[in-house]
């Protein structure tokens, strides 16, 4: 027990790593979980400090024992099943998340959760919240980050400020999830055309399929925060499929719900000025992971989750 113990020792939203590995074995040995790399006239074994880790995510070409599995639950670690990159092959939706079972976690996040779901106008008015919140946190991180604003990413921005208000201002008004979905889809269409012409990629178009450098930072960047999220949502307890605004109908829209918090704020710009200086994906995941760590992003998401879990009814 003392093992176990020492192993969840560090909080989850105090956990700085999110590994994504391709091409390699993962295994327990002598009490750690590593992984193994095959190289021509030799292997290498490289260590995962677990209990300082939220999400692994294994990429093409990976394996991983019954015995590191276990012991990745054991650390409350998530596993996630994807494709190169961190953009998923198998559903082309979701990633497939593995998660530790305990019967230990807190119960009154999710009964506080399902105690305003199952209304309709209490989902929206947490949607809402939600939006207000992800607005807040991009203008929060972009007028505090050195880097950003030397990459020509300000937060006073006039042209960008008025787009950040005007939705902040038509969130209220919105009567139904669909309205939210499309001022929201503006919104996002807005933060694209910004971050291109401030990197001078005035050319770029959203596709998720497409190959292009900035596409693929943006998938790569959404998947790790969908990580985050995945991981806030198991230790708190609550179900990936009780979304507030992702729909109802997809089973893991929590998690979209929840990375959206803070994607536009960081995974957005990150992706367009990695895609500028041409960085690899180890790069960018490197830059990226820094960024989470550096604006509490994890923590932000479980702050949020809970005030809404254990939020008191809105007259």
């Amino acid at each position: 027990m003392e093992q176990l113990t020492d192993l969840k020792a560090i909080l989850h939203s105090k956990r700085a790593n999110i590994y994504y590995l391709e091409k390699c074995r993962v295994m327990q040995k002598d009490g750690r979980v590593l992984y193994l790399t095959e190289a021509k006239d030799e292997n290498y074994y490289w260590n995962i400090p677990i209990a300082n880790t939220t999400v692994i995510m294994l990429g093409t070409g990976t394996s991983i024992t019954q015995a590191a599995m276990r012991m990745l639950a054991s650390a409350g670690v998530l596993v996630g099943f994807c494709g190169g990159g961190g953009s998923p092959l198998f559903s082309g939706s979701e990633i497939e998340w593995l998660t530790p079972q305990s019967e230990y976690r807190p119960t009154d996040y999710v009964q506080g959760w399902l105690s305003f779901w199952f209304d309709e106008s209490k989902r929206l008015a947490v949607a809402k919240t939600f939006q207000q919140e992800r607005v807040s946190y991009l203008q929060r991180i972009w007028a505090k980050d050195r880097d950003l604003k030397a990459e020509n990413f300000f937060a006073d921005d006039p042209g960008l400020s008025a787009a950040l208000n005007n939705y902040a201002q038509q969130i209220p008004d919105a009567n139904k999830v669909g309205d939210l979905l499309q001022k929201e889809a503006l919104l996002t269409k807005q933060l694209y055309r910004y971050a291109a012409k401030a990197t001078q990629l005035g050319n770029f178009v959203r596709e998720r399929e497409s190959t292009d450098l900035a596409n693929g930072f943006l998938n790569h960047g959404n998947y790790l925060a969908y990580g985050l999220a995945a991981t806030t949502l198991w230790v708190l307890g609550i179900p990936h499929g009780f979304a507030v605004m992702h729909g109802k109908t997809r089973r893991g829209a929590l998690v979209f719900d929840v990375a959206d918090l803070i994607k536009d704020a960081i995974v957005l710009p990150w992706a367009f000025v990695c895609a500028k200086e041409k960085a690899t994906e180890q790069e960018f995941r490197q830059q990226l992971l820094q960024k989470f760590t550096e604006h509490r992003a994890l923590d932000f998401m479980f702050e949020q989750v809970k005030q809404q879990a254990l939020r008191e009814d809105q007259p």
